[in-house]
């Protein structure tokens, strides 16, 4: 697929994300509330599903799992509820040990997987000025992306590649010109505190930055501020992507309730950008993946 304005729209769900809470969120954990929360998804307008993984020990839904057992039960689930769904699954640990997430990835063998690009100070502050969390390093050297890469290549995995800052996404070309790659899916990951802003005017600037003819798309998490770059997104010809990991709330600022009406204004947006939305078929050849 070329990185061009093209005329569909792959639309990606983020339907769960990290360590939300479900008792607090209306997040889905167990295999049966993904398959739901994915096939709202997929009728609104979804073709690839970007999946975290949930413990399914009572009461501790809010922690992940690696447990390929379980989480090819929640893909087995998803792609039950939604004929040819494209499967992307998460990979982000922190820490130099990260064989297991390889390991899982050679036994759920997804479509597409996350492929963190680069290292970023992962910040916060309250209001007060107090960290949210202690200052921790989301450490991605390329030593590690080297390691997903091969792995990805050696299931047949498409990398997503996730960039915090316009450097990382500097970065994934020159892994493409030191042969790391011959191919990126860009990610553009705005609204972390101490990443890039969720800004719109960024957008043209990202686009100028990656390689030419690579598809792009935006990560936007936060408020309902969000919607803007989502907008952008859809004119400029990006790829879209929202759900419940990215954010909790509508345009309109109301709270939502589901992944399904997320996904339903991110199709809106892509129809009023005089762009079509691909079905889960499309987008399967647009990707160059089997029917």
């Amino acid at each position: 697929m070329n990185g061009a304005a093209s005329d569909k729209a792959i639309i990606t769900c983020a339907l769960t994300g990290v360590l939300t809470n479900p008792e607090q969120h209306p997040v889905p954990v167990t295999p049966v509330q993904m398959a739901a929360e994915a096939k709202r998804a997929y009728d609104a307008g979804a073709a690839i599903m970007h999946v975290h993984y949930r413990s399914q020990e009572k009461g501790k839904g809010h922690l992940p799992t690696w447990d390929p057992k379980i989480c090819n039960e929640i893909n087995e689930a998803i792609r039950a509820a939604c004929p040819g769904v494209i499967i992307n699954m998460t990979t982000g640990v922190v820490g130099p040990k990260y064989d297991y997430v390889l390991d899982y990835l050679r036994a759920c063998k997804p479509e597409m997987a996350a492929c963190n690009a680069g290292t970023l100070n992962y910040l916060k502050t309250r209001s007060s000025g107090e960290w949210a969390w202690p200052p921790m390093v989301f450490d991605n050297p390329v030593s590690k992306v080297t390691d997903y890469i091969d792995v990805m290549k050696e299931v047949g995995i498409i990398p997503e590649f996730e960039c915090f800052d316009l450097g990382i996404v500097r970065s994934v070309g020159l892994y493409i010109e030191n042969g790391m790659t011959d191919h990126a899916d860009y990610n553009f990951v705005m609204g972390v505190a101490s990443g890039m802003p969720a800004d719109p005017d960024l957008l043209p600037i990202l686009i100028k930055y990656k390689k030419p003819e690579m598809p792009w798309q935006a990560t936007v998490i936060g408020r309902e501020e969000v919607w803007h770059v989502h907008k952008r997104a859809a004119e400029l010809g990006g790829n879209l992507r929202t759900g419940l990991e990215d954010s909790f709330y509508l345009p309109d600022g109301e709270k939502a309730s589901s992944n399904g009406p997320m996904i339903e204004r991110l199709s809106a947006y892509a129809r009023a950008a005089g762009r079509e939305v691909a079905s889960a078929a499309e987008a399967r050849a647009m990707m160059g993946l089997a029917a």
